[in-house]
This record gives structure tokens, sequence and C-alpha cells, in this order.
């Protein structure tokens, strides 16, 4: 039998099952939630999840095996639990977000009541196709479910990804409790602590086997903990505390349809000043952004290809170069205006062409220019603006949301 035909029996059979490994209260010591666990028939060549994954992948049947294993843990999680509300941890490959994510949500909209699922993605799904991530990120949530960003600290780049994203969970990977005194590490778990001090967000150590690594895990600030200490994968449920209100949705909002300008709250104090004398504001955030010890991600709107000048090209190529995604968007931009940047055309009916913002935003920084033309004819660096410059976070994340939700995927 090939290969193919194997997988295609098994899906058809329903030979997928899950183990549940459960997340534990670091404080308390109560169990909070279990995450599902992919796993095929024993003894056959499907029993290796990653075996697994591969084959679907190389089939073109990964949304299918996504499918059958989410139905298989949202079974389980509502006949295991003795009708008891339990949340329930899924892994989502990045192409099923983006590409079939109509796929889960149906099996999501067939749950139990007593089901809240918390849906884990990994990072390397973000620089892809950030526009894509986030807004199945947002689909997710508007059907209940929370969002965790699993393996960060595997490409400490990607750090500047999870203020775009917004995730409840944030997932350390299990490499870091070996390595908690390497800088590295510390930074970022320092990067890590901060947003979710900002964001409310828990944190879970995974890999804890030890009560040694317990108190890694604490030093890291992790909140949950999961690893063989308490569990290796069983096919039932443990006991478990629900507070749902830990692992609650909580959805970016309006602000992917709004734009930038839009976004500046009445109490605002709008300034006007010529192009000319708003460039070194734009500058100063793009070294902020260089000079950062964790690179954040900068994203700018020109209104126009035309005024993606040489000498931006030139700026811009050095960002990329050191900062993890730089995006620009205007009428006319080509998917790649500089190399290493991500380019986004705009309509001209769409009143971002008629803004000018430079949105920096990561872990520890963040700051934006955001302008609005004013109609002036003349010379380019004598036109314009009303415009705000802010640090202030919500502000610049909301604004952030707005370009990022523009782009294309790469």
């Amino acid at each position: 039998m090939s290969a193919r035909a194997g997988l295609d029996d098994l899906l058809r059979d329903g030979g997928v099952h899950c183990v549940y490994q459960p997340f534990v209260d670091l404080d308390s010591g109560a169990v909070m939630a279990h995450e599902a666990l992919l796993r095929g028939p024993a003894g056959t060549r499907w029993a290796s999840p990653l075996a697994l994954l591969e084959a679907a992948r190389t089939a073109g049947r990964l949304a299918d095996l996504e499918r059958a294993s989410l139905r298989a843990s949202l079974s389980d999680a509502a006949e295991c639990s003795g009708g008891r509300a339990v949340t329930l941890f899924v892994n989502l490959e990045p192409g099923t977000l983006t590409q079939h994510l109509d796929v889960v949500l149906d099996a999501l909209h067939e749950r139990a009541g007593h089901v809240q699922v918390v849906v884990e993605i990994t990072e390397r799904a973000l620089a892809a196709d950030l526009a894509g991530v986030l807004a199945g990120a947002e689909r997710l949530r508007a059907a209940g479910c929370a969002i965790a960003l699993d393996d960060v600290g595997v490409e400490p780049e990607s750090l500047a990804f999870i203020p775009l994203l917004r995730p409840e969970v944030v997932k350390l990977d299990l490499g870091l409790l070996r390595t908690v005194k390497d800088p590295a590490t510390v930074t970022v778990a320092g990067a890590v602590r901060a947003y979710a001090e900002q964001a409310g967000a828990e944190v879970v150590a995974e890999g804890i086997e030890t009560p040694e690594d317990l108190t890694r895990a604490l030093v890291l600030g992790a909140t949950l903990g999961q690893g063989w200490l308490w569990g290796r994968g069983e096919r039932g449920f443990s006991p478990a505390t629900f507070r749902p209100e830990r692992f609650a949705a909580r959805a970016i909002g309006a602000a992917r349809q709004a734009t930038p300008y839009r976004l500046l709250g009445p109490h605002r104090r709008i300034r006007h000043a010529p192009k000319h004398l708003l460039i070194p504001l734009s500058k100063t955030l793009e070294l902020m952004a260089l000079q950062s010890a964790v690179p954040p991600v900068l994203l700018a709107a020109f209104e126009h290809a035309r005024f993606f000048r040489p000498s931006t090209v030139r700026d811009f190529t050095k960002l990329a170069r050191r900062l993890p995604f730089v995006g620009a968007l205007g009428v006319d931009m080509p998917a790649s205006p500089a190399p290493g940047v991500r380019g986004a055309p705009l309509s001209v009916l769409d009143p971002l062409a008629s803004e000018w913002t430079v949105v920096v935003l990561g872990a520890h920084v963040c700051g934006a220019l955001i302008a609005r033309d004013l109609g002036d004819t003349g010379p380019d660096g004598d036109r314009r603006f009303e415009f705000v410059v802010s640090y202030d976070r919500e502000l610049v994340t909301s604004a952030a949301h707005s370009l990022a939700g523009r782009l294309s995927p790469g």
C-alpha cells in the first residue's frame, strides 16, 4: 500500500487520536488546562506526529489531518471532562491558519458548550504572511478562541511580532529552561515579561521535568508550566480548575480596517508642519528601531510609490538588514520596493493613500509619526501635513495593526 493510500485510510477510518498534557499554575500547582498532542496508531509508520504531519503535508492533506485531530480532541474534551468545564489547547499549522481556516471554524462550531479552546500557532508563521496570520487570529477570536504563540525564543528576532499578534498566551520554547543564565535567554524572557505585564498575557514554560526546572521557569517569568514533571501525555484529562478569564479571547477590534490618522482620538493635539521638518522625526524613529536591544517591526505608509525615493530605498535596505520585518505601503508600491522590504499597493480610494505614517513597534520600544496630507501642490518638501508624534503603546499598536492588515503575503 502506498503512503498516500495509507494516509487516506487513516483519515477515513478515524485512526488519528490525541493524548493530553496538563498546564499547571506555577503558584498554586492546580491544573488549569490541557494541550491536545496528535498521535497516530501505535506500531505504524504514522505513530510519530512529526511523520504524520510530514506525510499529510506532502500529500496535500494537512488541513484534513488537522480537521481530524481537532474533532478528536474536541470530542475527548466533551466526554472525558465528565461534563465539567475545561480549557483545551489545540495546535494549528501556519498554512491551515491562513489558507484553510474554514475547516477549523467548522469543527470549532460543533464543540460542546463547556469546552473553552485556545489555538496554538508557531512563531514561524508570522513573517511569512503577517496580514494573513493577523486576519486568521481575529476570526478565531471571533469564534471564542484565544491565541497562544508557541516556540517563542527559537528565533529571538520574532519577538518583534508579539505586540502585533497580541497573543493571550505566550509559550516559551523548552530550550530556554536549559540556558537560563545565557544573556540571549534573559533578553527573550525580559521581552516576553514586558509584553505579558502590559497585555495581561499568560506565559507558559515548556519542558519542565524537575523541581529545579520549575524554579528556572519562575525566574523566566512563567505563570504556567508544562512538562513531564506533571505528565507525558495521557488519553484522559486530569481534574482541572476552570478559570476561563485567564484564557479569554481579546479581539484587536476595528483598527485593522481604520487608518492611523483616523485612529487619533478627539483629545489628540494636532500640529501642522511642512514635510521637510517632519522628515527628521521619521529618521529619529528609524534610528530608535536600529538601536533597540530587541529589534522591532517597522511599517510605513508613503501615500504613493513615487515618494519612496532612492534615498528611502537606501535607508530601508539598511533597516531590512537589521530588523525582523520592514513593510512599505503606497499607491503603485511594488511587492519589493527595496531589498528585504515587504511592499503592498494601496488603492487610490483607500484613505491611507493620503496619509504618511511611520510606525516602530517592538517589545521595548514603540513610536509613530502619523500625518495627513493637506493637499498642497508645491515642492514635495514644502507640502504641509497635519501630524501627531506619539509613543503611546495603545495608539502605536493600533496604527501598526492598521498598516499590517493591508500587507500582502510574501
